[in-house]
């Protein structure tokens, strides 16, 4: 049950950060038809979110790094040695960052660049409960 769980949510993360990471490389338009309404970037709100300073990380995009860590999520999940010891603790770590980054990248996103961008506050929820879920299995 709760491999399904991180499944889920991990694939959903995933197609989240594909979707922004495909945007900041310019491999996509953020308002392609074949996305759903709901997801799409707004041009004048959210797709400024993926061009700013915050949305970098050691030169790189931080959807690019959120695609590394999903996917080794659902690798780990799949192998069923991500919730085992030793290596659940491996996982702990980076969703503990992912959720210091999710902090300041969410005030970031409210006090300083003024957007509320959906789909950045789905990511970052997701990756709040996937560290929860982690801390649950110890």
């Amino acid at each position: 049950m709760i491999e399904s769980l991180f499944l889920a949510l991990a694939l959903i993360g995933l197609l989240v950060s594909t979707y922004f990471t495909a945007v900041a490389l310019r491999w996509m338009r953020p308002d392609a038809q074949w996305i759903p309404p709901f997801c799409r970037l707004d041009e004048g709100t959210c797709t400024l979110v993926v061009f700013t300073p915050q949305a970098r990380i050691f030169g790189v995009p931080n959807s690019l790094l959120g695609q590394a860590y999903y996917l080794a999520l659902l690798i780990g999940v799949l192998q069923g040695a991500a919730l085992q010891r030793p290596w659940v603790y491996g996982y702990l770590a980076v969703a503990a960052a992912t959720v210091v980054l999710a902090a300041y990248l969410s005030y970031s996103l409210v006090y300083v660049l003024r957007v509320r961008c959906t789909l950045c506050f789905t990511s970052h929820a997701i990756n709040t409960v996937l560290f929860v879920l982690l801390l649950a299995t110890l």
